[in-house]
């Protein structure tokens, strides 16, 4: 074999090998990223990816309740069992695959993409806690660039739905305009509009928790969901090398981790915030746009037909109190019965033995 046939062997397997790390760093690049947890939710540091599909049963365990199937990931650890989170709080940014958090708890590589809901995490919460008022608030956009608003307590009224709410609320007082260094960023530009709503929303829901303080103490514990797409649609229209691309991203990371530690602190230091952030879904999801907020609310949100719910939380509670309650006075009233029947009246009864001697002295 020649020494130049050597060299382009050499040459070709260090070629394959850079691609193949490329490859890798690319299909790895989108991360599940936990900013801030409590002492007794125990994320460990590791490198173990975790699939986009069982992200839902990541944050249905931070919150104790129980999946269908066992996750086998060694990242998140089991915890105490009467301590769990007042709440969870889930950011899904689209458009990007990592950003700069300073701060975090744990980072792990996120793998097969693929869209997700936490449906399934906000009905466990209303059917266990449907005697409360837990706050389940999901905020994801739709193609109508509508947001839809999940069961969430009326306080939350107020969050800006449509584009046009979201303009109006830009230019009210507390706006986020005057306090964020836009730079290349315009106030006139559609999708610049879009991702300045979503960060004007992010600070609005912390905004209305400061004023109603009662939301984040109560026993049921709450659930946050949002998906933001802003970095996306100006990805779409600048890409990624522009300004517009860089001081966005910039400005997310900053809010993003600001909000984190506000959440966190007003639930007690008692919440949980993981940020979600991926390039692109492998898959689009359909959701249709809505405001479940302006629907007539139920008792049962999975029934159609306003039933109430067969049982709750306390119904093994109250099933034992009265099961043993019941049992005990049956046996109360049998003991008693049988030292009735089998008393002697003459011997037993204090009323008896007085009328006999009344009788002897007569």
């Amino acid at each position: 074999m020649s020494v130049t046939t050597c060299q382009k062997m050499k040459a070709g397997f260090t070629l394959g090998f850079a691609l193949c790390c490329l490859f890798s760093a690319g299909v790895r690049g989108d991360s599940f990223t936990v900013l801030q947890a409590p002492e007794f939710v125990s994320f460990q540091k590791g490198d173990w990816p975790v699939s986009g599909e069982n992200v839902p049963d990541v944050v249905a365990l931070t919150m104790g309740f129980s999946v269908q199937e066992d996750l086998m990931w060694p990242g998140l650890q089991a915890g105490p069992l009467f301590q769990r989170p007042r709440a969870n709080v889930l950011v899904v940014v689209r458009g990007i695959d990592s950003l700069s958090l300073p701060q975090t708890v744990a980072s792990y590589p996120l793998e097969n993409p693929v869209p997700f809901t936490l449906d399934g995490v906000a009905e466990t919460v209303h059917s266990l806690f449907s005697e409360y008022t837990p706050v389940v608030l999901q905020l994801a956009p739709s193609e109508e660039r509508l947001y839809m608003l999940g069961k969430a307590n009326a306080v939350f009224e107020d969050l800006p739905v449509t584009l046009q709410q979201i303009r109006a609320r830009l230019s009210q007082d507390g706006s986020v305009l005057t306090s964020l260094p836009l730079n290349s960023l315009s106030r006139n530009s559609e999708a610049d509009l879009l991702f300045l709503s979503e960060v004007q929303v992010l600070h609005d829901i912390t905004a209305l928790l400061q004023r109603h303080r009662h939301l984040a103490k109560d026993f049921s514990p709450d659930l946050y969901s949002l998906e933001l797409s802003g970095l996306e649609e100006l990805s779409r229209l600048y890409g990624n090398d522009s300004p517009q691309y860089r001081d966005a991203t910039a400005i997310l990371a900053s809010v993003l981790q600001k909000f984190g530690e506000d959440m966190y602190r007003l639930y007690g230091n008692r919440a949980v915030v993981e940020v979600v952030t991926v390039k692109t879904f492998e898959a689009p999801l359909t959701r249709k746009s809505r405001s479940i907020l302006e629907s007539k609310q139920i008792s049962n949100p999975g029934s159609p037909y306003n039933l109430a719910y067969k049982y709750n939380f306390q119904y093994a509670v109250i099933f034992n109190i009265v099961l043993w309650l019941m049992i005990a006075l049956a046996l109360a009233v049998i003991v008693i019965s049988y030292n009735l029947w089998n008393m002697d009246p003459g011997y037993d009864s204090i009323i008896y033995r007085m009328t006999n001697q009344k009788i002897r002295m007569d």
